[in-house]
């Protein structure tokens, strides 16, 4: 077969291969496609003797699944032949789209009157976060937002939180009363030893500043934690 016949025909099955992904989310919907798939449709096309599909599945595997591929650095994602700084961006975008359908942070003035509300709007911003976060919602008198803020960034087992750093802004801005919220990257949710020893620790200042401890919510992958609702133990 000529080089240039050759050439032509695998140019078309990688295109054929390019449109199948797109024909497919028209006749079935987004939920019948595979990852690859759908990340196949986000790249939009393949490169010199690779299909969109394969370049894809070559991405999925590099990251391990989905969730490695939202913890992944945009240098990961870049590093996958096929896909290039211009791709990893539409990605990364595509992604931060999706955790903010999931939920969405406290606004201003919302009530948050159980654990599963601060789960339900911190979920999709924490339960994928690569390394640990604490995070503070300070609360009127009335349980409504006021303001929230990321206190402590730690590392993938754990983030120092000194009860001083903590209620200074809860004192600035006259809170009346606080959630605790920090996510777990392992993906389970259940208080460590230490999770218990700083909440108790936090009660106790909030007491002393006259600031009401309402709860510490545990956030992870597989769900969340309330150490109120567990009797704080």
């Amino acid at each position: 077969m000529p080089v240039a016949v050759a050439t032509l025909m695998t140019t078309m099955r990688a295109w054929i291969s390019d449109e199948r992904p797109r024909e497919r989310l028209s006749t079935t919907g987004p939920a019948g496609l595979a990852d690859a798939e759908l990340i196949a449709i986000l790249l939009g096309s393949g490169m010199t003797g690779r299909s969109v599909l394969e370049v894809a599945g070559g991405l999925l595997r590099r990251v391990g699944n989905l969730r490695g591929l939202a913890e992944a650095a945009a240098e990961e994602l870049r590093a996958e032949p096929g896909v290039g700084p211009v791709r990893a961006t539409i990605i990364q975008a595509a992604l931060e789209l999706g955790k903010r359908t999931t939920g969405q942070r406290p606004a201003r003035g919302r009530r948050l009157a159980r654990a599963e509300d601060v789960w339900a709007h911190l979920r999709a911003r924490l339960a994928a976060c690569p390394v640990e976060e604490f995070w503070s919602l300070a609360l009127d008198a009335r349980h409504r937002v006021q303001s929230e803020t990321c206190l402590a960034r730690g590392s993938l087992t754990g983030v120092e939180v000194h009860p001083r750093d903590v209620f200074r802004p809860l004192i600035r801005t006259s809170a009346a009363s606080v959630i605790f919220c920090h996510n777990h990257p392992s993906g389970d949710p259940a208080p460590s030893q230490q999770d218990l020893d700083l909440t108790a620790r936090l009660r106790q200042v909030g007491e002393l500043c006259g600031i009401v401890v309402l709860d510490h919510v545990i956030v992870a992958a597989e769900g969340y934690t309330s150490l109120g609702d567990r009797g704080w133990a």
